[in-house]
């Protein structure tokens, strides 16, 4: 990648009319304004370097945090929390099974059918649905009961093809993509709400107990059977078709991973023995902080900005909530000092949060000779319409250089997992296949990003390892995966051995 300095030199060798792009133009070069500007980027793309020696020790200080995580609670910036999925799923499972997708800004519902040993995923059926605003920082009843409404109108939709036999209840497979300590497979305390969730009174109660009162109130006859983490979800749907997966990340608004890990080398295990001799870790990798990440002054200024300062600091350079948010902080620090867009600051620069990621990932991958995108939603969102070919190379190569990094610390993590199962290396005569199932927007829509984040991992493991390890996109993996695990756990246990 070549540094800003030398892509955004280019002049066209064509004749324009004098507009008002280029008016601005010529007088930040006359007041050397131009030269600031390009100050401000290049300084910002050498804090966020990446050079692999760097996600090398991002990788190792991730993996002693994951040693430490599994000695004890609270050992470690990484909670490393117990899943109790011990059993994975065989794709033997059968029946009808629900799973309520809470991961974010939307929840999904889900309908599945599963017919039996080679048959797999006989039918789905889902509807996803956006969460006011105002019921992400409102009261728990009120969060919950909005959610098992849609729930319910989901139920009742059905025709006479899903109704249950007598005496059974629907059962529920729920993934919920925050923090959580568990106490068995079907319960557990939230830990702390992210992406922007702040419900105080929620923190420290069962959130089973929080939806099945709620379900209870409005007459639901449903139970929940399974109780995951949305990375969990995601490594059981996997399993569920290829027996090969071992481990999921979630690339989305938020980022996690999880893997299986084996029973011994968990220290604060003190159950039962498992009789699969191994146990599901959900890392909450996006609360990883290191001396060795990339951080810039803009990345400590979000921070201070959010509902939890301090915490999640991997997310908050990896994941699709905040690349947007860091692009509009550097953008508004050169329209302040460099009068990057004229004379005045434009108003909506100001907003937090305008650009979300789906605006950077198209500036980004703009292929037109002129960037039209970049022209097009400059205009649409900002209401910035005078800029030039010169300026909105800038821009693209801003999100580029978010992005890219973003991309590379996330091929780090992946490294500390395949060092944690120690599939980082061969071993002689050992022919193995680790599949890591990929699930999130982020990883799934921006191209740019899962290039980068593949290529990177490859360069990271070398040749050899990289035609062993496959990154595979599994859609709706952590929803499925949830219904799949309600199966597992089912009390009408039916499968077809």
């Amino acid at each position: 990648m070549g540094k800003v300095a030398v892509r955004v030199a280019v002049v066209c060798g064509v004749a324009v009319a004098v507009t008002a792009a280029v008016v601005v133009h010529r007088k930040m070069k006359k007041s050397g304004k131009w030269e600031k500007a390009m100050e401000i980027v290049k300084e910002f793309e050498e804090k966020c370097a990446t050079p692999i020696s760097k996600l090398r020790q991002v990788a190792d200080a991730m993996l002693v945090e994951m040693h430490a995580g599994l000695a004890s609670e609270g050992g470690s910036k990484l909670k490393m929390l117990i899943s109790y999925v011990g059993n994975l799923p065989t794709g033997n499972e059968k029946g009808l099974f629900y799973a309520l997708d809470l991961g974010g800004t939307n929840f999904r519902v889900l309908r599945l059918h599963l017919g039996g040993k080679g048959r797999g995923i006989v039918s789905k059926q889902f509807e996803e649905v956006s969460i006011p605003r105002s019921l992400m920082t409102g009261t728990s009843d009120a969060l919950f009961d909005f959610i098992v409404a849609e729930l319910a109108k989901f139920v009742a939709q059905e025709g006479m093809d899903f109704e249950l036999r007598p005496g059974r209840q629907r059962e529920l497979g729920f993934t919920f993509s925050f923090p959580v300590l568990q106490s068995s497979i079907s319960s557990g305390t939230l830990v702390r709400w992210t992406k922007g969730f702040s419900i105080e009174e929620t923190v420290g109660r069962d959130v089973v107990a929080e939806l099945t009162k709620a379900m209870e109130k409005q007459g639901l006859n449903m139970r929940v059977s399974a109780f995951v983490n949305d990375p969990v979800g995601t490594l059981a749907g996997g399993r569920f078709t290829n027996n090969d997966v071992v481990a999921a990340v979630i690339l989305g608004t938020g980022s996690n991973a999880a893997y299986v890990e084996r029973a011994h080398a968990i220290p604060k295990w003190h159950g039962l023995p498992l009789k699969s001799g191994e146990m599901v870790i959900n890392t909450e990798w996006g609360n990883f902080k290191s001396s060795h990440l990339p951080l810039t002054e803009y990345d400590h200024e979000l921070d201070a900005e959010t509902l939890h300062p301090g915490e999640q600091i991997y997310e908050k350079v990896t994941s699709g909530m905040y690349l947007g948010e860091i692009v509009r902080k550097v953008l508004r620090r050169m329209a302040e000092e460099a009068a990057f867009f004229g004379d005045t600051v434009p108003p909506k620069l100001k907003v937090p949060f305008i650009l979300g990621t789906p605006i950077i990932s198209a500036m980004h991958q703009d292929t037109s000779p002129d960037l039209k995108v970049v022209a097009n939603r400059l205009k649409d969102i900002l209401e910035i319409s005078n800029t030039s070919l010169k300026m909105r190379k800038v821009i693209a190569e801003l999100c580029n250089i978010v992005a890219t990094r973003g991309a590379r610390l996330s091929a780090a993590g992946i490294l500390s997992i395949l060092k944690k199962m120690g599939r980082d290396t061969m071993r002689e005569g050992e022919k193995q296949r680790t599949v890591i199932a990929m699930d999130g927007g982020l990883y799934e829509h921006y191209t740019e990003y899962r290039n980068c984040l593949e290529n990177t991992l490859n360069e990271l493991v070398g040749k050899e390892v990289s035609e062993t390890v496959v990154l595979e996109l599994a859609n709706d993996g952590s929803g499925i995966g949830a219904a799949i695990l309600a199966a597992c756990h089912s009390k009408y246990l039916e499968t077809d051995e």
